[in-house]
């Protein structure tokens, strides 16, 4: 599947915002929310709904609802969590998940240190949060976990996404659809996306 770009007015506004270097933490964690709710918004525009009926304060009728039993967000920490507040917004009643990752400062590759999802995780809808799709590792292995645990339908969400990165899960995991507030340029010599916004992790939690 190819990547989805939001190109929006808004979406560009706050990232031009979210990049800028003078941007602080209490505002940057809140556009990485913001931002994320739009994904979240994009990724569910062909869900499934049930038919139901209610009762307004009118009538009967029927009408249609979401099953929210049906999804799950597995955000990659630690920075995928800062996405979570913003989808949760949207789906209130997902399950949770967590996948442990660092980057090893030589090798670039990811180190998995964490996996913990809901036992019925292959029944759902696992949607992966993540806000910089760099290399394509954490996604590609959190991707491989999922579906080593019998999960057949996933989706990622990324704030800024590299053509390396994207190129690569889509051609190891075609099946995975990818959406990115923004694909940019490409990678430098130390894995980093440019003109990117940074270390997402360092800039949402200031450990930097």
């Amino acid at each position: 599947m190819k990547t989805i770009e939001l190109n929006h007015p808004l979406i560009e506004h706050k990232l031009a915002i979210l990049r800028d270097k003078k941007t602080g933490t209490k505002e940057f964690r809140e556009l990485i929310s913001e931002i994320a709710m739009f994904l979240c918004y994009e990724a569910m525009k062909n869900a499934k709904l049930d038919d139901v009926e209610i009762e307004t304060p009118l009538t009967k009728m029927k009408t249609k609802k979401l099953n929210e039993d049906r999804y799950a967000f597995v955000p990659i920490l630690r920075a995928g969590t800062g996405m979570l507040d913003g989808v949760i917004n949207v789906v209130p009643n997902a399950k949770i998940g967590h996948i442990g990752m660092y980057r090893n400062e030589t090798t670039f590759e990811p180190v998995n240190y964490y996996f913990k999802v809901p036992k019925d995780i292959e029944k759902r809808e696992v949607i992966i949060l993540d806000p910089m799709l760099a290399t394509g590792g954490s996604a590609v292995d959190a991707i491989e976990l999922l579906k080593a645990k019998g999960v057949k339908k996933i989706k990622f969400l990324s704030i800024i996404g590299a053509p390396e990165g994207i190129q690569r899960v889509e051609k190891e995991h075609p099946d995975v659809q990818v959406y990115c507030a923004h694909i940019d340029e490409y990678l430098n010599e130390t894995k980093y996306i440019v003109p990117g916004l940074g270390d997402a992790g360092d800039r949402i939690f200031g450990t930097k």
